[in-house]
């Protein structure tokens, strides 16, 4: 069963940093490139950043550019996000999600496999 577990949420104060992980089971991640996206309460899902499938190529919403580091371990399955300097409006909930092959996209919709969400909350 293909599943995707998302960790490192919570609490943090504006400038602040949190790191998020999403570990893959019952798949090779290494065939997959990864987007983590996120929705706020009353808002759309958005696509916050992408990695592709050996992590030579990586995107990331404008609003995050310079804050944000995405990266990948295939050997172990999993795949991070480094959030820095967090400001108030990078609060939601964050997702990661897998589409399979060596593209990234922004659409939700291209991405078959999603991860629970973790909570973010930069609150002083």
């Amino acid at each position: 069963q293909l599943q995707l577990v998302e960790s490192g949420g919570g609490l943090v104060q504006p400038g602040g940093s949190l790191g998020l992980s999403c570990a893959a089971s019952g798949f090779s991640l290494s065939d997959y490139s990864i987007g983590w996206f996120r929705q706020a309460p009353g808002q759309e899902r958005e696509g916050v950043s992408c990695i592709t499938t050996t992590g030579i190529s990586t995107y990331y919403r404008d609003a995050t550019k310079g804050r944000f580091t995405i990266s990948r371990d295939n050997a172990k399955n999993t795949v991070y996000l480094q959030m820095d300097s967090l400001k108030p409006e990078d609060t939601a909930v964050y997702y990661c999600a897998a589409r399979g092959g060596a593209v990234c996209s922004s659409s939700s919709k291209t991405y078959a496999n999603w991860g629970q969400g973790t909570q973010v909350t930069v609150s002083s």
